[in-house]
């Protein structure tokens, strides 16, 4: 019997509009760019990628969050070989039923004893750690504080959680963060404050140490407390002598919860936190995108373990050495070009335009040029603050950065 389906022109007709609309704004992301290979780097060269569409043309990617660039190191993919080859291609089951494997415990371990902290836990994703963590802790008599421009998954684990209240701050003010916790006195028994490490669409950080200090200083008001977290999914294996992120970078380890993730600069796929014990122990046991997800597989597991080792290692003091002196070198050069940027240590290095159409325009010649980039429009950013995001990983060289400051040059030379 044929079976019958519902039409669904009413539903297409809303769901086209707001696609209309969001092309006219100039923020539809449309037809995403497929890899189809990747060369290794070769001579004086990073690694090259080939994209659907475009033959063989070769294309620099700047715009991945891969920062060591360690992907594709032998070391890395031999772990994660010999990890499928012992346990299988997925887990089979969640965690608190048979989906735990002993690389998943090490690997929680370490990243504990890599961040100074108690305990650590791994998730599915970084999103999944952020929207799982912050909802777990939220009561009905929470109030959240939030930096203004923090990642779209700290806005909508907020969002989902629904709070007593939420209350933002501008960003990195911590005068107006001390005003929004004053103004939860009496209110409620337990405040959150939550913060990016580093502004995925910025690269700047967070005041860590004035953020614990005003932690601290109100504490007592509050019968449950003031608890931090930060999601430095950017900053871990990016900023820092060691990779240790934005807690290494301020010099300042007390903020209570540090989110992270495995599938930027550490080059494998899911999120973990770390944190105290007892939190620990109470997110396992309440935390739905832990409890009824599958973890990342085994073989990720092991693939993170040997990333963290690398970074460790004198190899991974070279790599960051480099990314930071390359990521240094690529700034410099932007603004002796007379591009507006933001300053930073961190690899992500936003090129500011201030308007739509100029930064479709951009990129496009990039592409043209065989460089892959990213044009951020509202309202991932605020309005007026339309930019390119450069992220610099390890594995470019001073001929990829250089080719890229060429070519912007060139478009600056044709604009006028």
């Amino acid at each position: 019997m044929e079976e019958l389906k519902m039409p669904l022109w009413k539903i297409e007709k809303v769901l086209a509009h707001h696609l209309s609309e969001l092309k006219e704004r100039g923020s539809l992301k449309g037809k995403e760019t497929v890899v189809t290979a990747v060369i290794e780097p070769r001579a004086d060269k990073g690694p090259r990628y080939l994209v659907e569409g475009y033959g063989e043309k070769e294309f620099i990617r700047i715009n991945s969050n891969s920062y060591l660039g360690i992907s594709m190191r032998q070391e890395m993919i031999e772990a994660e070989e010999e990890a499928v080859r012992k346990f299988g291609v997925g887990p089979g089951a969640v965690r608190f039923i048979s989906g735990t494997y002993k690389p998943h415990v090490e690997l929680e371990k370490k990243l504990a004893r890599f961040h100074g902290k108690e305990e650590g836990m791994i998730f599915s994703a970084a999103y999944a750690t952020v929207l799982g963590t912050i909802s777990s802790l939220i009561s009905t008599d929470t109030i959240v504080i939030s930096d203004e421009l923090n990642h779209n998954s700290i806005i909508n684990a907020i969002r989902l959680s629904r709070p007593k209240d939420k209350k933002i701050y501008a960003h990195n003010n911590t005068s107006e963060l001390e005003a929004r916790m004053k103004e939860c006195i009496g209110n409620c028994l337990r405040v959150l404050v939550v913060t990016d490490g580093i502004f995925s669409m910025r690269g700047d950080h967070a005041p860590l140490p004035e953020i614990a200090d005003l932690a601290e200083k109100y504490d007592t008001e509050f019968e449950e407390g003031i608890l931090t977290i930060m999601d430095d999914s950017h900053g871990v294996g990016a900023v820092a002598k060691t990779g240790r992120g934005t807690m290494e970078l301020t010099n300042d380890n007390r903020i209570d919860i540090l989110i992270a993730t495995l599938g930027k600069a550490l080059g494998v796929n899911g999120g973990y936190l770390v944190s105290d014990k007892t939190i620990i122990n109470y997110l396992r046991e309440t935390t739905p995108s832990y409890i009824y997800s599958n973890p990342i597989t085994v073989s990720e597991a092991s693939a993170a373990l040997k990333a963290l080792e690398i970074l460790d290692s004198d190899a991974g003091k070279k790599m960051l050495v480099h990314l930071h002196e390359i990521a240094a070198y690529f700034r410099k050069g932007l603004i002796e070009l007379g591009y507006e940027t933001i300053a930073g240590e961190h690899p992500i290095v936003p090129l500011i335009v201030r308007d739509t159409n100029k930064t479709v325009s951009l990129v496009k010649h990039l592409k043209e040029k065989g460089i892959l980039t990213t044009g951020i429009f509202y309202p991932v950013v605020p309005k007026g603050d339309d930019e390119i995001r450069f992220q610099i990983c390890a594995d470019h060289t001073r001929y990829d950065i250089d080719y890229v400051l060429k070519t912007l040059r060139e478009y600056r030379d044709t604009d006028k």
